[in-house]
């Protein structure tokens, strides 16, 4: 396996083992164990713990990202808004670990903001930004409709993350489309 293919392996592994335990509460021990390499060649393909932990979240966001480039291929205003929307209910039922690494990613960064190192969530904030001015053309570049998409998308995660149910009360102000996919 070339030095790229096991940086890639590393970076799925990152993903699964920080969507679970945190920034804080993953070691690069599992993640190197999940990889099966050992801890010195982790690092060789990394610098550090916080370099695989930002190219997990990166990937995580690219890959979210993707999911609403994809779905709304082709289409404009509200058929672009309910593709993506179905689109990123079935990712987040499908690889529940995307919507963890995301939570994961905001209490990462609000962290490391609160400790004052301020460049921890630069290229995060980057990703983040990227998959809005995404999202925003898709919308017609209306930022009301891009704030109120990616609101309704923030609540969505909250609900998803709190284990509420697809019938549940809290769902029924969401269109169908931004409901919990059964």
């Amino acid at each position: 396996m070339s030095a790229e293919e096991r940086r890639e392996s590393v970076v799925r592994a990152a993903i699964t083992e920080f969507a679970r335990g945190g920034y804080n509460g993953t070691s690069t021990e599992v993640i190197a164990r999940r990889v099966g390499v050992s801890q010195p060649y982790l690092f060789r393909l990394f610098p550090n713990k916080q370099a695989i932990f930002i190219a997990a979240a990166e990937r995580c966001l690219q890959d979210t990202r993707r999911v609403f480039v994809v779905a709304s291929e082709g289409l404009e205003g509200e058929e672009a808004l309910h593709a993506m929307a179905r689109a990123y209910q079935r990712l987040i039922v499908h690889d529940g670990e995307k919507l963890m690494m995301q939570m994961q990613v905001y209490a990462a960064v609000a962290a490391a903001e609160a400790s004052g190192d301020h460049a921890f969530g630069a290229s995060l904030r980057a990703a983040w930004e990227r998959m809005w001015d995404d999202v925003h053309l898709v919308l017609g570049a209306d930022v009301n409709e891009t704030t109120t998409f990616l609101a309704y998308g923030m609540l969505v995660n909250t609900l998803a993350s709190l284990g509420f149910p697809a019938e549940h009360r809290v769902w029924t102000g969401f269109y169908d489309s931004a409901r919990p996919v059964e």
